[in-house]
């Protein structure tokens, strides 16, 4: 599994020592509340279980997950995926940071840094991402790293036995190479 780094950050493969520090943060309600796929209450055994099979499917290329941490301390911040992997074609981004550590841009931060991964090392020619319309701060972070808005599926998804609409997003490969031009 690779290890990217960014000028605050070190992302890198999960390890079995990160499953308190996971099963603390993914605990949070308010977590759960803003994703589509992390469960709430976050059951004992349920991170140890999610590092298993993040590793196993990074072997076949199918998930690439790794750890956000805090490049000063190490602390593990929250968790960044490139999944549904279809190598040389398209995967699909998600990311969670631990509500301690909300707004302070480390989530902005790692997506650009997978974003290239995915678009130099993968060879992908398209990223999407997705979230619920109630949560407009992911939005914020797909807008800040390029990702356009393609649509909105309406009660698309199910959340707490509710219908949720979905906001679904993109960027194409030699949409990112045009953003990075225009950075320097």
């Amino acid at each position: 599994m690779p290890t990217l780094e960014t000028p605050r950050l070190i992302l890198s493969p999960f390890s079995f020592d990160d499953a308190p520090a996971v099963q603390s943060l993914a605990s949070d309600f308010a977590i759960a509340d803003t994703t589509l796929t992390i469960p709430h209450p976050y059951t004992d055994g349920a991170a140890a279980s999610w590092i298993a099979s993040s590793a196993s499917l990074w072997l076949v290329q199918q998930t690439l997950a790794l750890a956000i941490r805090r490049k000063e301390d190490g602390a593990l911040l929250g968790a960044i995926s490139l999944f549904d992997i279809l190598p040389e074609h398209r995967a699909e981004l998600g990311y969670w940071i631990g509500k301690p550590f909300w707004g302070k841009g480390y989530a902005s931060e790692a997506g650009h840094a997978i974003l290239e991964f995915g678009f130099n090392e993968l060879k992908l020619q398209r990223i999407y991402a997705e979230h619920l319309t109630r949560n407009p701060a992911s939005g914020r972070v797909m807008e800040k790293i390029g990702l356009k808005q393609e649509g909105i599926l309406r009660q698309h998804a199910m959340k707490w036995g509710k219908l949720e609409d979905v906001v679904y997003r993109g960027i194409l490969k030699d949409e990112r190479q045009k953003m990075n031009q225009t950075v320097r």
